[in-house]
């Protein structure tokens, strides 16, 4: 066990390079060893399943291998931890820090101690250098360390070296929202003063789960840096708004009014509020400065804007995962554990025989039991029973405060006494990550740190796609919201709509959707049924139904409308692999789980397509960040042995967008191929979908695309090409004969006749030793006619290429060859030398087109009696054509008298 060490009474900077220190040394955890400041433990409240923390009391001394401490250099800040110090199992001990001149009594194996305003700016210099890149939870806790004891770079030991290191942190998608909420820059003595008198006089109000605070300060002269003051205030009292008035003269007969606006409510705009009187600024941030008015007046009007901008706040309907995965009572242990390895849990809900609630366990709880060998205890001995409950109707603000209060990562959803969702602390975080992020840069041009504007208009949407496949989705969401249902576009085809130009008629051939909806009575079913009320509407379109994934289809072939298009309907599931390679097994979901089981971050954005919220995008996992650094990232550590297909569709992707694969992707890619786990699980199973018929599929979408050549090449540079063989490679001598392949096609077949792809394929099992080729195509389950080509090629190569050599005459090439079919022939060209490829050109260019001089109608004209030698005397006199025997009719009819008298 290799273990991070962060000081007693934790501050951010400790925090933020412990996390960083996981990304340096995988598989670490971090251990606060003594409390936080306040503002870290508030953070935590919220954040803390980001981050693999775990708790000092779970720790067996006896497996720590390593420790690494984060933020100082000395024993007693790290609390009963610094016992852990004199293990004699320790393999290293590592410090990092930034105070110089400190007499350290840790003694490490190695140090890492610069002057830099914050430890973190060092474990960012090292991600860097390494090119590991950050999730936004990382990023964000990183940057709000270098904040924090750098006084957002304005103390005396910031370095341009902490701002380097703040810039990295931003492009990895530091939320700036979430470092203004929580950092500290510090205030002047007078403004000190100042927070002491607004604190005892501030007046508030609640309006929809938010608070609206105001106050009035009296100063003799201008006071400078009010608004740190206001943003002080918000952060001290939790409130949503504030409104700031600052009173003061500069002369007898000259008042003065400034007042700063700040809020953190979605939607509201305080810069069109403060425009109307004269100021300005943003949409959560403005001022104005007025003279000779009625502050109380001014303070009222402003305070009646903000009520009136406030939104109804989402509530536990609109953010809660349903259904809710439950477990009895009598579970043990260790099947909870399993069953959370299983869905990515972090907790689960306990219900009794009659789907009662009566309590919950931890992923935390979980492991401290499995710490101290219970894993056959029953869930019941650990399980917590003293509830916090919510409503559908409880707004996201009471949720919130629930969580921080009492210090809670997920909250029942109760209906009526039945569990009808649960909200975690990651739902909440998305929903004010989306929030704050999409409101704090409204009425400016920007790109939010997720890359792109958050959300699209309606009219957006329409502008961009053909307006016969935007009337179908119209329809769709139309139906969805007759049953209560929540509909998404989901995957490549959002993707597709944000990599597109601002104004076009996109055609997208391929559509999935999503209906999500289990809290308002959509069942398994609920694609099923949509897709059959859309075909009401679209007779011409085949409906498929596909009962064990969940799913339907409509497809159009050559439609007026929307030619041949293909609209996959799902209800939101969840999904898991029993073993690699397997098809995985499928379960009723939300659409946050729905997401989070696709491959790519890319292709894990949806766009809601229903009201009230139609054009909102989700995107929990950067993919929008990712689109527009254009690289692929997959979402899962073991994605890769689960489903190896996945690697076949990234360098898809990649090569077809001109985007890069993240380094750790590429990373996660060689581990699963060089594992031998796809070789290990084809022979302990005797269906693996992925390693055939989902293989297959992708290799054709590759093969058949313009870029074929690009994705072979990356594939081969990743050893993916392990995965149709272990032995295949694409050396000098393959790429030799697929050049040869291509010049063949398109002689020989121009218009086409073949397909293409499968004789790109067929070339690249050709290039296996023989023992493997027909084994290798029965697992791709490629057409009986490619098995038996595949299979036979050997020997019809052996003679062709013991023959060949010694025919001397065209008639005899072409009596041998015409015997087998083009492809085989293709493959026997592209694999043979140089004299034997040209017999075979020239075969199919010259020799294949000549006819005989004559047919049966003239033979019988001449007097030849019908019969089987009408056969042998039209080989004949073929052969004798290619040889040159015969030029034209009159010789024609002298070697029929010769060779065939009447």
């Amino acid at each position: 066990m290799d273990l991070i060490l962060c000081h007693t009474t934790a501050d951010f900077d400790a925090l933020g390079a412990a996390v960083g220190l996981t990304r340096l040394l995988p598989g670490s955890k971090i251990v606060l060893t003594g409390g936080s400041h306040p503002p870290v433990r508030d953070f935590l409240a919220l954040h803390r399943d980001e981050y693999p923390l775990i708790e000092r009391r779970s720790v067996n001394p006896e497996k720590i291998r390593s420790l690494t401490v984060v933020d100082t250099q000395q024993r007693d800040r790290l609390g009963k931890a610094s016992e852990w110090l004199d293990l004699p199992n320790l393999r290293e001990i590592i410090v990092y820090d930034h105070h110089l001149g400190q007499e350290s009594d840790i003694l490490a194996t190695r140090s890492h101690i610069s002057s830099v305003g914050a430890t973190t700016t060092l474990i960012v210099e090292q991600l860097q250098q390494q090119q590991i890149s950050l999730t936004p939870a990382e990023a964000t806790v990183m940057a709000l360390g270098i904040h924090v004891d750098t006084g957002s770079l304005t103390f005396d030991q910031s370095k341009p070296r902490d701002a380097l290191a703040l810039a990295w942190l931003m492009q990895q998608g530091a939320s700036l929202s979430v470092i203004s909420t929580y950092r500290d820059p510090g205030l002047s003595l007078q403004l000190q003063q100042l927070l002491t008198e607004a604190l005892e006089n501030l007046e508030y109000l609640c309006l929809h789960g938010y608070t609206v605070a105001w106050v009035t300060l009296k100063t003799d002269g201008f006071v400078p840096g009010l608004s740190s003051l206001a943003s002080e205030l918000v952060e001290l009292t939790e409130i949503d708004a504030i409104l700031l008035a600052n009173e003061y003269s500069l002369g007898e007969s000259d008042s003065r009014l400034t007042v700063i606006g700040r809020s953190q409510i979605p939607k509201t705009n305080l810069n069109l509020l403060f425009q109307l009187l004269g100021g300005g600024g943003h949409s959560q941030a403005a001022s104005l400065n007025l003279r000779k008015v009625n502050s109380q007046a001014i303070l009222k009007q402003l305070l009646e804007g903000v009520k009136a901008q406030i939104p109804h706040p989402p509530t536990a309907r609109d953010l809660m995962s349903s259904p809710v995965r439950t477990i009895l009572p009598e579970t043990t242990i260790a099947e909870a554990q399993r069953i959370l390895l299983r869905y990515g849990n972090s907790g689960l809900s306990i219900v009794d025989a009659q789907k009662q609630l009566v309590g919950i366990i931890s992923r935390r709880d979980i492991d401290i039991a499995l710490h101290h060998g219970f894993s056959h205890a029953p869930v019941k001995g650990y399980m917590t029973v003293n509830l916090k409950t919510i409503t559908p109707d409880t707004t996201l603000p009471e949720i919130e405060a629930l969580m921080v209060t009492y210090d809670i990562g997920r909250l029942p959803v109760l209906e009526n006494g039945q569990l009808v969702g649960i909200v975690s602390r990651t739902d909440v975080l998305r929903e004010l990550h989306q929030e704050r992020e999409g409101e704090k840069g409204r009425g400016r041009e920007r790109e939010t740190r997720r890359g792109r504007e958050s959300n699209l208009s309606l009219p957006q949407l329409e502008n961009k796609l053909a307006p016969q496949l935007w009337q179908l989705l119209t329809k769709a969401s139309a139906e969805a919201e007759k049953r209560g249902w929540h509909l998404y576009l989901v995957g490549g085809a959002v993707r597709d709509l944000l990599l597109a130009d601002a104004a076009g008629s996109l055609m997208i051939k391929d559509i999935d959707l999503v209906v999500d909806g289990f809290h308002k009575s959509a069942d398994v079913g609920a694609g099923v049924e949509l897709a059959k009320a859309l075909q009401q509407l679209y007779p011409a379109a085949r409906l498929e139904i596909h009962g064990a994934f969940q799913t339907a289809a409509l497809l159009w072939h050559k439609d007026p409308e929307l030619d041949s298009l293909w609209v996959d309907i799902a209800t939101a599931r969840t999904e898991f692999y029993p073993y690699p390679a397997a098809n995985p097994e499928v379960e009723a979901s939300s659409i946050r789980q729905d997401l989070y089981r696709r491959d790519f971050t890319i292709n894990a954005i949806a766009l809601r397509l229903t009201t009230p919220r139609a054009g909102e995008l989700l995107d929990f996992f950067g993919g929008l960040i990712d689109l527009q650094a254009r690289q692929i990232r997959v979402l899962h550590a073991n994605s890769f042995i689960e489903d190896p297909t996945r690697i076949y569709r990234g360098v898809r992707f990649a090569v077809r967008f001109g985007f890069q694969i993240e380094p750790q992707t590429e990373e996660f890619i060689r581990y699963a191929i060089n594992s031998g786990v796809y070789d290990r699980t084809a022979q302990e199973n005797s269906r693996t979908p992925a390693l055939q018929t989902r293989l297959k599929t992708e290799l054709k979408y590759i093969l058949e695309a313009p870029y074929w050549k690009l994705a072979l090449q990356l594939l081969d540079n990743l050893g993916a090409l392990q995965c149709i063989h272990p032995t295949l490679k694409l050396d000098a001598e393959l790429l030799r004969q697929l050049r040869l392949l291509e010049r063949c096609l398109r002689r020989f077949d121009p218009q086409p006749t073949l397909i293409h792809w499968e004789m790109r394929l067929e070339t690249l099992i050709a290039h296996l030793a023989t023992q493997y080729r027909a084994k290798v195509a029965k697992n791709l389950q490629l057409p009986e006619d490619s098995i038996a080509r595949l299979k036979n090629l050997a020997q019809v190569q052996t003679e062709v290429m013991t023959l060949l050599p010694s025919l001397q005459r065209p008639s005899q090439v072409v009596q041998l060859l015409r015997h087998y079919d083009l492809p085989i022939l293709i493959l026997i060209a592209v694999q043979s030398p140089r004299e034997i490829r040209h017999q075979i050109w020239e075969y199919f260019t010259v020799w294949a087109n000549v006819q005989p001089l004559l047919n049966g109608n003239d033979l019988k004209k001449l007097g030849y009696k019908p019969g089987p030698q009408y056969r042998q005397i039209l080989d004949d006199v073929l052969a004798a054509t290619l040889d040159g025997v015969i030029k034209d009719n009159r010789e024609t009819e002298e070697f029929l008298a010769k060779h065939y008298p009447k």
